[in-house]
């Protein structure tokens, strides 16, 4: 069983040293996705993927979260892996719990093994920014509404992916709303969803979305939007592909 850790990153200098150090304890399969960091990340990654620690992709202009994720994912395809765990480059995942992942995969009756920060909570969990709890919780909720998951968090991205169920998805959101996307992409593919418990890491609550959606209310919206052009989407496919005209 072939496994790849990919990393998306932008401008994480301050973290992704140690990160990848970590990660290095548990895989030598390393993919760091740089969405064109302009704080030194882009040379600090560079001089190790010389060093041959890690693989990289670099993005020439910032391309956004999901589009790293959907460029990981087409890397681990084309490279012959049959997971990929994708974890962030700023320390809110935890790399010692990569072989909790890893023995999921080996129980084999998943194809995606969704890490969620309020299934089983700890004693050592931080506070998350309540508008990003509120928010993750409102929008688990409508898809749990939509689809019968029963997940407890629809925004982990701390996951792990079977590289051939991902073939069956058409991914193309770019941004943060990138989970809007994927998870009614894979209802209706009917893959096989479960959870596993992840420590709730948050190092810096002040960081930012950039632009409107720091704005709470402009997020939610958004993240809505995208929720409701993929369900038209499917609906319009799924008509189409059941049309005998």
């Amino acid at each position: 069983m072939r496994i790849l850790i990919a990393i998306p990153v932008y401008n994480e200098r301050r973290y992704v040293s140690s990160v990848l150090a970590q990660v290095r304890r548990f895989s030598d399969q390393i993919l760091v996705v740089d969405d064109a960091s302009t704080d030194g990340t882009t040379e600090l990654l560079a001089e190790m993927a010389r060093r041959g620690e890690v693989r990289l992709l670099r993005h020439l202009t910032n391309r956004g979260y999901g589009q790293s994720l959907i460029d990981a994912f087409k890397y681990a395809d084309e490279h012959g892996y049959d997971w990929v765990l994708t974890m962030d480059g700023d320390e809110q995942h935890s790399p010692e719990q990569i072989p909790e992942f890893v023995r999921a995969m080996e129980e084999d009756d998943s194809d995606i093994i969704s890490g969620s920060r309020y299934l089983r909570p700890r004693s050592d969990d931080d506070l998350p920014p309540t508008d990003r709890q509120s928010i993750n919780m409102t929008l688990t909720t409508i898809l749990n509404d939509l689809f019968h998951y029963g997940l407890t968090d629809a925004f982990c991205g701390f996951k792990a992916h079977r590289v051939s169920a991902l073939r069956r998805l058409r991914l193309d959101v770019a941004g943060y709303a990138f989970p809007m996307q994927f998870w009614p992409q894979v209802a209706a593919a009917e893959l096989r969803v479960r959870e596993i418990p992840v420590r709730l890491i948050y190092n810096d609550p002040n960081r930012h979305f950039g632009g409107e959606l720091d704005d709470p209310g402009n997020r939610l919206n958004h993240y809505l939007e995208v929720l409701r052009r993929e369900m038209d989407r499917i609906a319009e496919e799924t008509h189409v592909g059941n049309c005998c005209c």
